[in-house]
């Protein structure tokens, strides 16, 4: 039999780095694209293209030879931080990449084309309070995203459909929910809250503080890397053409998502929380009922079990570059 000839788009970032390593031991054949390199770990990708998506003629480049699947990953994304502060650059950036890949693979042939949206797309309006009710698929509308980031990729859940309307184009459409673990950024502003927080904790010396992003008490779920990879290539696999869920479904709050680093790392710290920083959404959850109906599948990963992976592996960053001093690295054992 032969072997699916898969494209992954954002193969040099956190999700399609574990995508690509997930796809070739399946057997897969995998090009991977990226505007960088892995910063972390060598692709195991059959060939790695530096290509820039938002130019038309590159998006021709990735997707040309006969590639069946194409999981389109990449976009300009990043913590509450970034994506808060950089609306214009953002929008231009995904949506260009979006619409070109789009154009591109339906040229080129290829017979399914997976977007990655985001859990971004659901309405302000139903994310008003920390205990709040898990969201369901059809909660994005009426529409009310997050600005720039939860827009465009609305936007760009919309091209999908209006491809397999008028081109018959095979799309996939998965809504992220934070995915966290380890070869993922954990620092310089694109980091999201599990990386961001095991940092902190991972520099500060027991007894010390840890700065917190707002009063700390909004809420969110996080999934697994290893969830999520699965998560793609059943839904790859499967014919659901709707926007679909891929999160976990355990709720905390940021200070309790402290409190657990702090555990792992063995580290009693005090919360100095800065209610100047943006804090997004009060409270935000997935509500998997669909997820499992379709895929028979739901992520199942603890969040302690992925945690003490991830803090490790960040912990492990900051010792090689000199970053934690030895009476820290003492300390954390106690």
């Amino acid at each position: 039999m032969q072997k699916a000839r898969v494209l992954v788009t954002g193969a040099g970032g956190f999700i399609g780095h574990h995508l690509v390593t997930r796809l070739k031991a399946e057997g897969c054949w995998v090009r991977g694209v990226d505007i960088k390199l892995p910063e972390y770990a060598a692709s195991r990708a059959d060939e790695f293209e530096v290509l820039d998506l938002r130019k038309y003629d590159n998006c021709l480049q990735a997707t040309r030879g006969g590639i069946d699947q194409v999981y389109n990953l990449a976009a300009d994304m990043g913590g509450i931080g970034y994506i808060t502060a950089s609306l214009a650059d953002i929008s231009r950036n995904n949506i260009l990449i979006n619409t070109h890949m789009l154009e591109a693979s339906r040229l080129n042939g290829v017979r399914k084309f997976l977007f990655s949206s985001s859990a971004c797309v659901y309405a302000g309006y139903k994310q008003k309070s920390a205990d709040v009710v898990p969201l369901r698929e059809e909660d994005a509308y009426p529409a009310d995203p997050e600005p720039g980031y939860g827009w465009e990729k609305l936007f760009a859940e919309e091209l999908c459909r209006y491809y397999r309307h008028d081109y018959n184009f095979e799309t996939r459409i998965v809504r992220f929910h934070n995915v966290y673990g380890p070869l993922g950024t954990y620092e310089g502003g694109k980091e999201k809250a599990p990386a961001a927080v095991s940092r902190k904790v991972a520099l500060a010396s027991s007894g010390g503080e840890i700065q917190v992003w707002g009063d700390g008490e909004q809420t969110r779920s996080f999934m697994y890397i290893d969830d999520c990879v699965e998560g793609l290539t059943r839904l790859m696999a499967s014919d659901y053409r709707e926007p679909l869920n891929l999160g976990n479904d355990r709720l905390i709050s940021i200070n309790g998502l402290v409190d657990l680093i702090s555990e792992i790392a063995g580290k009693r710290l005090v919360k100095k929380h800065d209610l100047s920083k943006p804090q997004g959404v009060r409270g935000r959850n997935s509500d998997n009922t669909r997820l499992s109906k379709v895929l028979g599948w739901a992520p199942s990963i603890p969040l302690q079990t992925g945690l003490e992976v991830t803090y490790k592996w960040i912990e492990g960053e900051l010792k090689k570059a000199g970053r934690i001093p030895l009476k820290h690295v003492a300390q954390s054992a106690d």
